[in-house]
């Protein structure tokens, strides 16, 4: 790792060095490295990355995201959904005035 290079950021050398302590400190090659938790979801995957696992914040909670081959040059927000799915229901009672002629169950 080149501490001198000026295209990466202090933030990043700091993350990096993170993930590759983590990882050295698996024995078996069957278990998962520790995971490390960042609020930086602008960061691009490298191939430095691969096979370490990162909790990635979401605004609310960390996301756990296996870092994999395919992964290699997206942002490590994309694998960390920001906003739930919207299930529009039945409407409830008073939730409108025409909900007043839905059947309730």
């Amino acid at each position: 790792m080149t501490e001198s290079n000026p295209d990466y950021h202090k933030k990043f050398l700091k993350f990096l060095k993170k993930l590759e302590v983590n990882r050295s400190k698996v024995v078996n090659l069957s278990d998962k490295p520790k995971a490390v938790k960042t609020h930086m979801r602008d960061l691009v995957v490298v191939p430095k990355m691969i096979g370490s696992v990162v909790n990635v914040h979401t605004g609310k909670a960390f996301a756990s995201v296996d870092i994999k081959n395919s992964m290699i040059g997206y942002y490590l927000g994309e694998f960390a959904m920001t906003y739930k799915r919207v299930c529009h229901g039945k409407p409830g009672v008073g939730a409108t005035h025409s909900s007043k002629f839905a059947p309730i169950k």
